[in-house]
């Protein structure tokens, strides 16, 4: 029963981490002057939406409650995104800074969740979750790298 509560509770965490990742992916593309940029963001977004559904639908599978919003955290950060975008006349680096930002969390919460005993099921999901958000953090810093040269 405590292994059930605590899968339960690492993917009511991640849910909250996808929540937050497509808010903040959103906010950005709402904010970025390049449409390659608004694109790519809005397309991540979607991809969060979705990695928070399939979690949402084994939180069912496993007798819980889902969590349907992001994290204090998130709600936090996504102000700050609006902060330092008025502040930063909106710059694509900055929102690119901050996309970054957003995805060293999701890494974080992830490796978390991988250290956690979860069945082999919610494992493999998580797993594949995972290399998707290490994909998303590489492509984001490696077009924040450029934006940085094309801005010195």
């Amino acid at each position: 029963m405590d292994n059930d509560r605590n899968t339960l509770s690492t993917l009511n965490k991640l849910i909250e981490t996808c929540k937050d990742g497509e808010y903040g992916f959103q906010s950005c593309a709402e904010h970025v002057n390049s449409a390659e940029l608004r694109s790519l963001f809005t397309a991540r977004a979607s991809d969060c939406r979705q990695a928070a559904t399939e979690l949402q639908a084994l939180v069912r599978q496993h007798g819980g409650e889902p969590e349907d919003s992001g994290s204090a955290t998130g709600a936090m950060h996504r102000g700050w995104v609006a902060v330092k975008g008025t502040l930063a006349g909106y710059s694509d680096l900055a929102m690119l800074e901050e996309c970054e930002r957003g995805e060293d969390a999701a890494l974080e919460r992830y490796r978390e969740a991988l250290e956690e005993d979860l069945p082999p099921q919610v494992r493999m999901v998580v797993e594949r979750q995972f290399e998707g958000v290490k994909r998303n953090h590489m492509q984001v810093r490696t077009l924040r790298d450029q934006a940085r040269a094309a801005h010195d």
